[in-house]
């Protein structure tokens, strides 16, 4: 299997960069009572700090939206997902414990202000090609309908789009079945690659911390656009 990155999307945004953590013989499960505390606290204060700031002012989601908008998207419309996790915490409507796997991705996105999401290996069939999706690209997400994702960074194998900064296909969910899932990071354009270097390490660390298994991370930018997951 080989990730890869259209060319043509650097034309748009130079410094766009896709971290990458590809993680094996781990366990999902329910989350322990350690992070889903963890987790918790960190929305009741994320709850206070919303009262008194609009979401354009964190950086993630501003950078964000100003990528939306070059890709040819409507942020007002179709948000970048940490955003909509965002909104439902802004009306104390809190994510609810789901997995280990799903728990940890939801925290990630919060944390570090990006679109997170986290793949089935074992529903990936053949190579993987990051591009921005047209009008029609779709995939049956899993709010259960179907999203077009035109003007959209899209993820997608030989069955089709399976992943975005938007929404994900169901497809591809992890469940307590996963032995093997990758973990793509569209990281803020404004990161430097060793700041994102630091931000895989991290988050794979406490991946493993609470799963259990292997894990080993790459980034995916101008100068590298094309790699091999092993």
């Amino acid at each position: 299997m080989t990730i890869s990155i259209d060319p043509s999307i650097f034309q748009i945004e130079k410094n766009i960069k896709i971290g990458i953590i590809h993680y094996t013989k781990f366990t999902v499960s329910e989350s322990p009572q350690m992070l889903k505390g963890r987790i918790r606290l960190y929305q009741e204060h994320l709850f206070i700090d919303l009262q008194d700031k609009e979401l354009t002012e964190y950086q993630g989601i501003k950078e964000w939206r100003g990528l939306w908008k070059k890709f040819g998207s409507n942020p007002g419309r179709y948000c970048p997902s940490m955003e909509a996790l965002m909104r439902r915490i802004r009306n104390q409507n809190y994510l609810q414990p789901f997995n280990s796997g799903v728990d940890l991705n939801n925290f990630f996105s919060l944390q570090f202000e990006i679109p997170i999401g986290l793949y089935d290996v074992s529903h990936i069939k053949g190579d993987i090609n990051i591009f921005i999706g047209n009008s029609k690209t779709s995939l049956t997400g899993i709010n259960g309908r179907d999203n077009n994702l035109n003007g959209t960074l899209t993820i997608q194998d030989e069955l089709g789009p399976f992943g975005s900064p938007f929404i994900d296909s169901i497809r591809t969910t992890v469940n307590e079945d996963t032995v093997q899932a990758l973990q793509i990071f569209f990281l803020k354009p404004s990161m430097s690659k060793e700041e994102a270097e630091k931000l895989l390490t991290s988050a794979g660390k406490m991946f493993v911390q609470v799963n259990g298994g292997n894990q080993d991370s790459l980034i995916l930018d101008k100068q590298i656009m094309h790699t091999p997951i092993n």
